[in-house]
């Protein structure tokens, strides 16, 4: 080879040295750029095409009642997604899909073809299914249909306490509390979603996964509702509700030391297990107990009276004029719900539920003091319960008030207020003056809910006075209350309510009532507070609330274990106390019967409230007002001596009559005055005693 060659041989090589140096510089900075400077950019861009993430929803807290009993809970369920890509006919997968999961199939249909063209990889099809469904989809083994743990809402009791837990309702995929505590404390039971990645090859097949962050499960919540409580003040607002073919209800019970809510009823009802329908009734799902007002009616002079002691020198046995029945106020004219009463005790003012007498003594306390003692009680403001809408309720400013609104106020008119307010206002007789927040939750999560410190607002003899003349009102012969149910083994007091319903339109009063009954048990240490309202009744507070109060209230008794501080009446299982009942019960032996209850001569015979069943039938119970009494059964029959009743309250002397198993007959009030046969008598066989009291 020539020189010339040579040469030419060694450029050649040259440029091919060159050639590679420079490609391979080239790849090196390439390797750079993709490794070193772009890396983050391809990492991402390999990874949308490899990977996918899927939210994996955390399971909602559940909800229970204060004995662990759930009220709400999520279950496991599976949810179906499909790859569209590896679908292999997206007609026949419609079809199966559609037929299995009872949806759309050309709505479906639809949805995977677009899919398809827009080259997605992963496609819900149905969230949440049964386990039926879920069992037909995988018993096809079909590679190319995913399925995905999640969890579903149920409601075990289904409308028990449905409208002091609410419901859900779903957005963007994510369910979320609409009402009751399941909105109120949505952010505690919802949880955090965590985030499953997803490897998978080009034809978008699952080939690996890695939870990138755990789901983490909602709070459970513990409520003080108590399930049988609640149970039986839905089944008997119901009853009361129908009975008297109002339009509305709601029943609370409470403990009035601790504001811990056993029960919060309301009429309409709903399960939350079922979405709402073309059927249910209007307002169905509103919280009526605390969420909306009205007015309370002859309740509220509780508050009137409570002032007046605080305030002014009256007391129980202070006379109070009411007149003749009428009475004109600044060109008002205000009515008693009967007849006049003339000249009365302030207790008997109470018993009698005396607009005139409460009037005039609203005028004894003032605009003023009277409007303070409205506020006290905790009216006009939100009890702060966690429940969605809780309403405040109307109290007018005192520049607000008409010359004729004091009389208005002080018998329950021109205010407005809730169940629940009620309830916490009662509170304030039954323990001892103070003003206690009422509680819904017991404990969130693991950690017991702290008890806020009540406020004392009247003082302890106040209430205390306040508790004996209530309790006038359900054992005077006389009293509005007198013909409520007995509850077996306890004292209680309370007061009735019957508010003529506004019509805004005419403005005028119609003839339909909030019929209520507000009262605790027992008198002396009440544990419980009940306040039931019916509303749009055609009848009064005590045979339209009374019956539902009554049921109630012995239900909770019972199921809090509060002791008993009466005796026992007689147990209606028994034979011959059952012919003693019926005795009761009928006019056709009018004597026999006088002698086998504690009444008034006068007083219309009773039905008597067995305490298995609470009320024998809240239609009849409803509609007449029947008293119900103890049966006494006569231990010494036979020469037994007549006792000294004289000078005894009504409550010492039928303590006194039981504990010797004595027949005695009352009339009037105060404190026994006359008895027949006097004391000493040798008393016949079946012989009562009849025993005169005044003041």
């Amino acid at each position: 080879m020539d020189a010339g060659a040579r040469l030419r041989a060694v450029k050649r090589l040259t440029w091919l040295v060159g050639a590679i140096v420079l490609w391979g510089v080239a790849i090196f900075l390439k390797l750079i750029s993709l490794q070193l400077i772009h890396h983050k950019k391809y990492l991402a861009m390999a990874r949308q095409q490899q990977e996918m993430k899927v939210e994996l929803p955390a399971a909602r807290g559940n909800i229970y009642d204060r004995n662990g009993q759930p009220l709400a809970m999520s279950l496991p369920v599976d949810s179906v997604s499909v790859n569209p890509r590896r679908v292999p006919n997206l007609s026949i997968a419609s079809e199966v899909l559609a037929s299995i999961l009872n949806i759309d199939r050309e709505e479906l249909a639809g949805r995977l073809q677009n899919a398809v063209e827009l080259k997605k990889g992963f496609l819900w099809v149905k969230r949440k299914i049964r386990p039926a469904e879920s069992e037909r989809l995988k018993s096809l083994h079909l590679d190319w249909i995913d399925f995905h743990p999640e969890s579903s809402r149920t409601y075990p009791a289904g409308p028990v306490a449905s409208h002091v837990l609410g419901m859900l309702y779903v957005e963007e995929d994510e369910e979320r509390g609409a009402a009751g505590i399941e909105k109120a404390l949505d952010s505690e039971l919802r949880g955090h979603a965590g985030t499953e990645r997803l490897l998978t090859d080009v034809h978008r097949r699952g080939l690996d996964s890695q939870i990138s962050l755990a789901a983490q499960a909602g709070k459970s919540i513990t409520l003080t509702i108590d399930e049988a409580i609640q149970f039986t003040a839905e089944k008997y607002l119901r009853l009361a509700v129908e009975s008297n073919h109002a339009s509305t209800g709601s029943i609370v019970a409470m403990n009035p030391n601790s504001g811990e809510v056993y029960a919060m009823a309301n009429y309409p009802t709903y399960d939350p297990n079922l979405p709402p329908s073309k059927n249910e009734p209007p307002g169905a799902r509103l919280n009526l107990g605390a969420s909306v007002p009205f007015e309370p009616g002859s309740v509220f002079k509780v508050v009137t009276l409570s002032a007046a002691l605080e305030t002014t020198n009256i007391r129980p046995d202070t006379i109070i004029n009411c007149g003749s029945g009428a009475m004109n106020f600044f060109g008002r004219v205000v009515h008693e719900a009967k007849h006049g009463y003339g000249s009365i005790s302030m207790a008997d003012v109470l018993a009698h539920s005396s607009n005139i007498g409460a009037i005039q003594i609203g005028l004894k306390v003032g605009e003023k003091n009277l409007l303070d003692y409205v506020h006290r009680f905790g009216f006009g403001s939100k009890s702060g319960v966690p429940l969605p809408a809780e309403a405040s309720g109307r109290v007018r400013k005192l520049e607000r008030w008409t010359k004729t609104s004091i009389a208005s106020v002080a018998m329950g008119q021109e205010i407005s207020t809730t169940t629940l307010q009620l309830a916490r206002a009662c509170s304030v007789i039954a323990n001892g003056g103070l003003l206690v927040k009422p509680r819904l939750v017991l404990k969130d999560g693991d950690i017991a809910q702290q008890y806020e410190q009540p406020v004392r607002v009247i003082r302890p003899e106040t209430a205390i006075t306040m508790r004996q003349m209530m309790e006038g009102v359900v054992i005077k012969p006389f009293g509005t209350g007198f013909h409520l149910p007995r509850i077996s083994g306890y004292s209680f007091g309370g007061k009735t309510g019957s508010a003529q319903i506004y019509d805004v339109a005419s403005h005028h009063y119609t003839h339909l009532y909030n019929a209520s009954f507000m009262g605790f048990a027992p008198v002396n240490n009440p544990s419980i507070v009940v306040v039931v309202t019916v509303n749009g009744s055609k009848g009064f507070g005590a045979p339209v609330a009374g019956p539902a109060f009554s049921a109630v209230m012995a239900e909770a008794l019972r199921v809090m274990d509060v002791p008993k501080d009466l005796p026992e009446t007689i147990d209606p299982k028994s034979d011959d106390q059952k012919m003693l009942l019926a005795k009761a019960a009928t006019r056709a032996d009018a004597d026999n019967a006088a002698d086998a209850v504690m009444g008034d001569e006068s007083s219309p015979q009773p039905n008597i409230l067995e305490e298995e069943d609470t009320v024998p039938s809240m239609a009849t119970a409803a509609a007449v007002t029947i008293p119900v009494a103890q049966v006494i059964i006569p231990k010494k029959p036979e020469g037994s001596q007549a006792p000294n009743f004289r000078g005894k309250t009504m409550r010492a002397v039928m303590e006194e009559a039981t504990e010797l198993g004595l027949r005695i007959m009352v009339a009037g009030s105060g404190v026994a005055r006359q008895q027949v046969p006097p004391p000493g008598s040798i008393l016949q066989p079946g012989e009562a005693i009849r025993v005169q009291f005044a003041r």
